[in-house]
């Protein structure tokens, strides 16, 4: 982007600014710019004149006015350019990427962004303590239809993937993968990208045909929010482990995001008897039909989220622990007989109290797929040394 001194930047909604010794760093609260970038205290007034409506030739008397600071129209023309690049700005740039082919990585981080480092992190979620053991060929005929996956960071949720993944290696020949996973950003019910994923292992696929066939039987506004998709980790997190354990398979995604049920249980009926999600087990299963070639889905959800930082009011504790251990047995049961309703019955009773983020996309797939059975591979309760939050999640396996 060529700037000139009359643009009227705007700064997009969600940036953050947090000291660096004597400079600051400029960050997107919702991972949807790039590389956090360094700025000065001068910068970072300006920054917050880019209101859509401040020429930049305006920007220097209006920082030096405000804060007595000084910076030259130079300076603000080179920021200007180096958040544009950065995604941070609200402009052509960004809505480019919006529409674009390819959603860039919004968790390195959370993995390093090196393709050796990332192996050997992949790794040990099969060979860390308690883990599973590495996959070998695929070891049963049996046909592997779904998999519940956590979503949590790879250092928490650790060998709970190993688990997951590991029957999927082992148990599926697909090349094809319905990823139904928990939306966090978005209002939406439902939200789909056509954007492939990258990741520093390479791209992965989004299958056109089936987008297509799932939007032709749905209907419209499975794109409402285009941005949905850009800081979501749940999709992301599961696709990187796909290229871990099927480096010579070219594997392709459905990546739908699917929103709250909170509707439901706060009427206690069934998810089923919703249009929307009606209609969307019969897209998918259409999809699945007209596809040509075996399909595997994989659930993005954890389960519990209790503590402080999901809003309670007091640090968890043992016995509450326990009980919410004991809930979670019980809602895994009705897994275990691949019972979507009894799952999404159990978790309403509890007026959804510990905040089941797995249950839309749980629901969904088991409703979808129609598994005879599940088996539960490994279990987790995830508790932060003071208390704040405990987080549970678990890999099942469903199959015929």
């Amino acid at each position: 982007m060529k700037t000139t001194a009359n643009d009227c930047p705007r700064l997009r909604e969600g940036m953050g600014a947090s000291p660096d010794g004597d400079a600051f760093v400029l960050y997107d609260r919702n991972r949807i710019a790039g590389v956090p970038i360094a700025i000065s205290r001068a910068e970072v007034e300006a920054v917050q004149l880019f209101n859509g409506q401040r020429k930049i030739r305006d920007v220097p008397l209006a920082v030096r006015q405000q804060t007595g600071l000084t910076i030259a129209i130079d300076e603000v023309m080179t920021l200007v350019a180096r958040l544009d690049a950065g995604l941070f700005l609200d402009n052509d740039s960004f809505r480019n990427y919006l529409n674009g082919p390819v959603r860039q990585p919004s968790c390195i981080g959370c993995y390093p962004p090196e393709p050796a480092e990332i192996h050997a992190q992949m790794q040990s979620l099969f060979t860390a303590e308690g883990g599973p053991g590495l996959p070998t060929a695929m070891a049963s005929k049996s046909r592997l239809r779904a998999v519940l996956v956590p979503h949590m960071d790879y250092a928490r949720g650790n060998v709970t993937y190993g688990y997951g993944f590991k029957e999927l290696a082992e148990r599926t020949d697909a090349k094809l993968f319905f990823v139904i996973a928990t939306s966090h950003y978005s209002s939406e019910r439902f939200t789909l990208t056509r954007m492939n994923f990258q990741t520093p292992l390479g791209t992965v696929e989004t299958d056109q045909a089936s987008i297509d066939r799932i939007v032709a039987n749905y209907g419209e506004g499975l794109f409402a929010d285009p941005v949905a998709h850009l800081p979501e980790h749940s999709i992301e997190l599961e696709v990187l482990v796909l290229q871990h354990i099927f480096p010579d398979r070219k594997v392709r995604i459905v990546p739908l995001l699917v929103g709250s049920f909170q509707d439901c249980i706060n009427g206690q009926t069934s998810p089923g008897e919703a249009a929307d999600i009606s209609r969307m087990i019969a897209a998918l299963r259409v999809a699945e039909a007209e596809a040509g070639e075996p399909v595997c889905y994989i659930i993005s959800g954890d389960l519990a989220h209790i503590g402080p930082k999901f809003r309670d009011p007091s640090p968890v504790n043992e016995p509450q622990l326990s009980q919410s251990y004991a809930q979670d047995v019980a809602i895994l049961k009705h897994l275990e007989t691949a019972d979507s309703e009894g799952y999404f019955e159990e978790i309403a009773v509890e007026g959804d109290a510990r905040r089941i983020c797995g249950l839309p996309p749980t629901y969904l797939a088991l409703a979808t797929a129609q598994p005879k059975r599940g088996r539960v591979l490994h279990y987790q309760q995830y508790v932060e040394a003071k208390g704040y939050e405990s987080v549970s999640f678990a890999a099942v396996a469903f199959e015929d």
